[in-house]
C-alpha cells in the first residue's frame, strides 16, 4: 500500500466516511476486525473514550466492559507508549488472562497490532487491527504491516480526534477554568462545603468560596449548584 493511498484513506471530513476507510485500511492489511478510539484526559475524574469498531456484536458487551479493558494486557501497554504492540495467545496466558482470549478468540480476535499517538494537551489516538491468524507467523509482512499502521495513525490521527471527539476540551479551554476552579467544582459537585473544600485543598475557606465564586461567574450561573449542572452538561466534570 502507497503512501498515497494510505493519506487518501486516513483523510476525511465525516465521521461515516472515516469509520469506513478505517475498516478499508484494515481488510487491505488482512485484518478483519478494526478499532479506534480518541481519549481526552480531564482535570477532573475519569478519562472520556469516543470510538467505533466493527466488533462482532456476540463479543461488543465483553469489548465495552471497563474491567476487561483494565486489565487487557494490549490496552495496558498502549496506555502509556508510543511504540506498536504485537499480540497473540502468549500475550494474555503469560499474565493468566488465558480465559479473555479464549474468548475474542471465538469471534475472530485471536492476535493483532496495536497502537496509541499520545499528543499535548491530553489527547490519545488509538487504533487496533485484530485477526483470527496469528500475526508472528507471518514475519515477513508484519514490518509492512506495522509501518503502514504507523503511517495511517500519523496521517488520520488530527481528523479522528476532530472528527470523534470535537468538543471535549474545548469548555474548559473557552471558559479558561483554572485547575483550583476545576477542583472547586469538582468537590461540590460532591456535596462539599466551603470549608470542607477547603480543608482538602489546603486553602482557607474564604480562598475556596472565590475559586467556587470564579468558576460560577465563568460558567454563566447564579449559584455554584446552576454551575456545578451546566459543567457537567458541557463535559467538564463527570
Amino acid at each position: 500500500m502507497n503512501q498515497v493511498h494510505i493519506e487518501a484513506q486516513a483523510q476525511t471530513t465525516d465521521l461515516a466516511s472515516f469509520r469506513t476507510r478505517l475498516i478499508s485500511f484494515a481488510h487491505d492489511l488482512g485484518f478483519g476486525t478494526v478499532s479506534a478510539m480518541a481519549v481526552t484526559d480531564r482535570l477532573i475524574g475519569d478519562p472520556v473514550f469516543v470510538g467505533f469498531n466493527n466488533v462482532p456484536s456476540a463479543y461488543l458487551e465483553d469489548f465495552h466492559d471497563p474491567a476487561v479493558y483494565r486489565c487487557d494486557p494490549v490496552m495496558q501497554h498502549c496506555k502509556t507508549r508510543n511504540i506498536p504492540i504485537v499480540w497473540n495467545q502468549l500475550t494474555y496466558t503469560s499474565q493468566a488472562l488465558g480465559c479473555q482470549w479464549e474468548r475474542q478468540a471465538q469471534h475472530g480476535m485471536a492476535s493483532g497490532v496495536a497502537l496509541a499517538l499520545h499528543l499535548p494537551e491530553g489527547k490519545h489516538f488509538f487504533i487496533g487491527l485484530d485477526s483470527d491468524f496469528d500475526v508472528h507467523e507471518r514475519p515477513l509482512q508484519l514490518s509492512r504491516i506495522i509501518g503502514e499502521l504507523h503511517r495511517f495513525a500519523s496521517c488520520a490521527v488530527e481528523s479522528a480526534l476532530h472528527l470523534m471527539a470535537p468538543n471535549l476540551t474545548e469548555p474548559i479551554r473557552r471558559l479558561r477554568l483554572t485547575p483550583r476552579e476545576m477542583e472547586a467544582l469538582y468537590w461540590t459537585m460532591e456535596g462539599k462545603t466551603a470549608w470542607e473544600v477547603g480543608n482538602i485543598l489546603n486553602i482557607s475557606e474564604r480562598t475556596a468560596v472565590s475559586h467556587m465564586a470564579s468558576a460560577t461567574r465563568k460558567l454563566g450561573c447564579i449559584n455554584k449548584h446552576q454551575a456545578v449542572v451546566k459543567a457537567i452538561r458541557l463535559g467538564i466534570l463527570r
